[in-house]
């Protein structure tokens, strides 16, 4: 066979596996809910509650969860769960991860209170859904506004 027209299929099949990859309607994430748990020592523990869109017409498979959150500019709570679950075509599901705030972020975060609105917060979603088998994941990043009287007043960041 030609050396050119085999280029040109390797070419062509290269670039069709490339647009099979990726193509996906972006993920919306935001901020559902946030609930105390049980901290140990210098730490505070609470469950996000995710809410998580899919406006892809393809259902979305996850394995694991990793997720960063930030108020007001700062860092304040990251968490892990090994979780797996699906995301229907054009649906949604709330996922609820654990995070930790280290006790230096409280006080950090207090003293930002101290000096500014009480009542909301800004804050940052940076995360990712592990994909199952072969695929890769997805990544996510969202912001939004928190009211903070939603979080109970001896956890307040």
């Amino acid at each position: 066979m030609n050396p050119r027209i085999l280029l040109i299929y390797a070419f062509a099949f290269l670039l069709s596996g490339c647009a099979a990859l990726g193509m996906h309607e972006p993920l919306r994430v935001s901020l559902a809910g946030v609930e105390p748990l049980e901290g140990r020592g210098m730490e505070a523990r609470f469950a996000v509650h995710l809410r998580i869109q899919n406006h892809d017409g393809r259902p979305l498979d996850y394995d694991g969860v990793a997720l960063d959150l930030d108020l007001r500019g700062m860092s304040f709570a990251s968490g892990v769960s090994d979780q797996q679950g699906t995301i229907p075509r054009f649906g949604e599901a709330v996922i609820t991860v654990p995070v930790t705030v280290p006790a230096t972020t409280i006080i950090r975060h207090a003293f930002g209170l101290a000096a500014g609105d009480h009542t909301k917060a800004d804050y940052h979603l940076r995360g990712h859904l592990g994909g199952q088998g072969f695929a890769i994941g997805r990544r996510f990043d969202s912001k939004g506004e928190i009211t903070l009287s939603t979080l109970p007043p001896e956890k307040m960041p």
